[in-house]
């Protein structure tokens, strides 16, 4: 997991009103969760950034006036007009407990399929995971070279080691579908 680094500030009041205060000041009210006690904070708006874009997984590590907390960025909550970041949740990871995640799927090779002339079509980007942190992966490689047209892989063809695999095994994660064109031809 890539690194990261939050420093903020422990919040006095809860309150909808204080937390769209602290939205105008450019901080984002957030939650860490997970550990003997939940902890209200918020954080500059632009330190979420690197978290935000990006599907990698990072162990972030919240400074909170002093004290430091090891977590990931569980869920993120957006303004429905505009997409700025109105909340986050963390999840505190500590050391011998398991913790679900959702971890980025990266496919690998050419696919047979494609070089026939079919169109790859990934399905899924995530899968959720639940593992210690330390064994849960920056992505899941998934190789596609033997997809020919017409053809899928599946989750439950994949191989955790040291964590467990959460999304349904029938859920299909990239297929070659066969375009219009090549339909006709296929069957000669």
């Amino acid at each position: 997991m890539k690194k990261h680094e939050i420093v903020g500030f422990k919040r006095a009041n809860l309150g909808k009103v204080e937390a769209q205060n602290l939205r105008a000041q450019g901080y984002v009210p957030s939650v860490l969760y997970g550990g003997d006690e939940q902890v209200h904070f918020y954080a500059p708006n632009m330190l979420f950034r690197e978290l935000l874009f990006t599907p990698d997984i990072f162990n972030v590590t919240l400074n909170i006036e002093g004290t430091e907390y090891n977590a990931i960025l569980q869920e993120t909550q957006y303004h429905p007009v505009n997409d700025a970041l109105i909340h986050a949740d963390f999840l505190q990871i500590i050391p011998g407990k398991e913790i679900k995640v959702e971890v980025p799927i990266k496919l690998t090779g050419t696919s047979t399929g494609v070089m026939k002339g079919g169109k790859m079509n990934q399905k899924l980007r995530k899968l959720r995971v639940q593992g210690l942190a330390e064994n849960i992966p920056d992505y899941v490689n998934v190789d596609v070279t033997e997809l020919d047209l017409g053809k899928s892989v599946k989750v439950g063809a994949l191989k955790a080691e040291n964590f467990v695999i959460l999304t349904a095994t029938s859920n299909p994660i990239a297929s070659v579908d066969i375009p219009r064109a090549l339909r006709g031809t296929l069957g000669k």
